[in-house]
């Protein structure tokens, strides 16, 4: 079995070394223009010359969550694409979006900025229960974020594409009940996979059915959000906030009004960072189970983008 490896803006060697601990009886190697065919591939963002010489991979597997630039190639009909379930993510996502939840709801922000003039203040306490957290895409990400909200006894609201049950959250699902989960939310947490249709899906429009001085939590994709929109709804009171880990373009350039609007907080996306050994030992246990016939968890359908 021959394993071959692309990994733009990563270098290939330690995931190389890790899978041949994994299956030390697999040829592993990184792969450069004209290497020999390979039955698996394990990539990050690659080059439509990766796949175009490499027609017959059975295996396709990402090491982040998500696939939209896989999705944006031809890759072969017979080559299964398969995405990272969790290893390690989940949990990184639940931190953060609960800490900036709790900074916003308990002001935090307004706390330091006035311990940086020496201002001893006070904030009147806020009740949880008028800051229901609506979370857009309940898979594995979307599902562990909101058991973590729920333990702060927020209220949990959450929204996928088809319907689901999670114990403790009022779910909403398809476009029927869309309307529905926004008004009902007043922290807005977006998850969903970037595909076609929910692209710019956080924009003028559906940010402005949230309840009044609604907060965004953007960290799925930059393409989720229509920049232009944020900005003048934040100026006009429309929203109370926003916190952004993705944009259109990475990284955001240093002239980006984003960097400067006082009511955005920027982190780098490192909202949650894919965990090496954690993903090479979940892919190598995955190859293992496709060459003995198993199923697998984490294809990826290309019709529906996830």
């Amino acid at each position: 079995m021959r394993i071959s490896v692309y990994l733009t803006d990563n270098r290939p060697e330690p995931w190389i070394d890790g899978l041949k601990a994994e299956l030390p009886d697999a040829t592993i190697e990184a792969w450069t223009p004209g290497a020999p065919q390979a039955d698996h591939g394990v990539v990050w963002a690659p080059p439509q010359q990766f796949l175009d010489e490499q027609p017959d991979l059975r295996g396709l597997f990402n090491i982040g969550a998500g696939v939209d630039a896989l999705l944006k190639l031809k890759v072969p009909a017979h080559t299964r694409i398969v995405r990272l379930d969790d290893a390690g993510m989940s949990v990184q996502m639940a931190e953060y979006v609960c800490h900036t939840l709790i900074r916003h709801f308990r002001e935090f922000d307004v706390y330091e900025a006035d311990a940086k003039q020496g201002k001893w203040s006070y904030r009147k306490p806020k009740l949880r229960r008028d800051f229901p957290v609506g979370i857009m895409g309940l898979g594995v990400l979307g599902e562990r974020v909101a058991k973590a909200v729920a333990q702060f006894e927020f209220p949990v609201l959450g929204w996928s594409r088809s319907p689901k049950t999670l114990d403790g959250v009022q779910v909403f699902s398809g476009e029927a009940q869309f309307d529905e989960f926004l008004a009902s939310t007043r922290v807005l947490v977006n998850l969903l996979p970037l595909t076609e249709s929910t692209r710019g899906i956080l924009n003028r429009t559906t940010l402005g059915k949230l309840k009044p001085e609604g907060y965004l939590i953007s960290i799925a994709r930059g393409g989720h959000l229509v920049e232009d929109d944020l900005i003048p709804m934040l100026d006009a009171g429309q929203l109370a906030g926003a916190t952004l880990d993705v944009f259109q373009v990475e990284p955001l350039p240093a002239d980006h009004a984003f960097w400067r609007h006082p009511k955005i907080t920027v982190t780098p996306h490192g909202s949650a960072r894919t965990l090496r050994e954690e993903s090479i030992a979940q892919i190598a246990g995955k190859i293992r189970a496709m060459e003995q016939g198993l199923p697998i968890a984490g294809i990826v359908d290309p019709v529906r983008g996830y």
